[in-house]
């Protein structure tokens, strides 16, 4: 009994078709008839063949994988994107190589990394403010999920939820409501998106023409919020807070709770994410959900693309649709005065 692995000419003999349209078929290009897909599939199951990817790397040019930089936190919208990127990655016949921005390494260091191992697009999963924008020196397509100033890289691609907007939403719902004003508990100031729902936040309270109270930052994590829900708890004036993630708006309403604040009835709150237990708090919590899987599969689909076609014509990407609001039982109209 012969020990050789199938090749890829054991597959097309058995599958009756060309080398050509098996290559077609491992590497998920379009164009190919379905039922010749699935016949090429079930010989490459039957003869248990496995790709020689470096064999094909050196033939096309390509090592079909993409590398993903992200800070490595366990936070809800961070992960839940990660597992939207690997999801849409299964469908391009690409794989996934992470490199976490730990022990102090920037984002360059990150995608230097990368290219050492040899990827062949980047994608930035959490944006963050290093000061200085993000170098890099690479001819490849990078993708960002979010805006990231500064971005060097040619060709370069943004997609993501439209924080500013998300968080101006957020806040003329509060003011639509009566409030005089709305307080803010936000994210830590180094991520983008954090900055972004603060100058949504900052954008309705100018509208409006109020008062901008003075802004508490968090770390995105209930202990944080709960540190901030303390103060806010023991300031009469507070009857309304936009909360920079559900998550801290936990720890806000467990605060509130406490302190003896009802809420709604003395306080409204209201977050972002909307979280799986967001709608299962006490009360419910009226929140911004975001789309990852719309954003990501549009971002991967138009990375993909500047991977394998670098010269054709690109179309922008389309503009992020405003993020709605999901209105539950954790915000009303303020009690009257007196």
């Amino acid at each position: 009994m012969s020990d050789a692995k199938p090749s890829s000419t054991d597959v097309a003999r058995l599958a009756g078709v060309s080398q050509k349209t098996v290559s077609r078929v491992l590497n998920g290009e379009p164009y190919v008839k379905e039922e010749v897909r699935l016949r090429v599939q079930a010989a490459v199951r039957e003869l248990g063949y496995r790709r020689n990817d470096a064999a094909r790397a050196l033939n096309s040019g390509r090592t079909k994988r993409i590398g993903v930089v992200c800070l490595g936190t366990a936070l809800f919208g961070p992960s839940t994107q990660l597992v939207a990127v690997e999801r849409a990655l299964r469908t391009t016949g690409y794989s996934v190589t992470i490199v976490n921005t730990l022990e102090g390494d920037t984002i360059a260091d990150a995608v230097e990394h990368l290219l050492e191992q040899g990827v062949d697009g980047i994608i930035l999963s959490e944006p963050i403010d290093e000061g200085d924008g993000v170098p890099i020196e690479a001819d490849l397509p990078v993708l960002s999920f979010g805006r990231l100033p500064g971005l060097s890289a040619k060709p370069s691609l943004v997609t993501g939820g439209d924080n500013v907007g998300g968080g101006r939403t957020a806040t003329e719902h509060l003011l639509g409501l009566g409030h005089r004003t709305v307080w803010h508990v936000a994210g830590p100031q180094r991520w983008w998106a954090a900055q972004d729902r603060l100058a949504g936040w900052r954008q309705a309270l100018a509208a409006a023409g109020v008062p901008e109270p003075p802004v508490l930052e968090g770390d995105w994590l209930p202990a944080s919020g709960y540190a901030a829900g303390r103060e806010l708890a023991a300031n009469p004036d507070v009857t309304a807070v936009f909360v920079a993630n559900d998550d801290m708006a936990i720890g806000v309403l467990r605060a509130l709770a406490e302190a003896g604040r009802s809420v709604p009835g003395d306080v409204s709150v209201v977050g972002f994410d909307d979280i799986p237990s967001a709608a299962f708090l006490t009360p419910p919590l009226t929140t911004v959900p975001q789309d990852f899987d719309l954003h990501v599969d549009r971002g991967i689909a138009n990375l993909v693309t500047e991977i394998e076609s670098p010269t054709g014509d690109r179309s922008p990407l389309p503009e992020s649709p405003p993020l709605r609001l999901v209105v539950r039982h954790s915000t009303a109209a303020p009690h009257p005065a007196g």
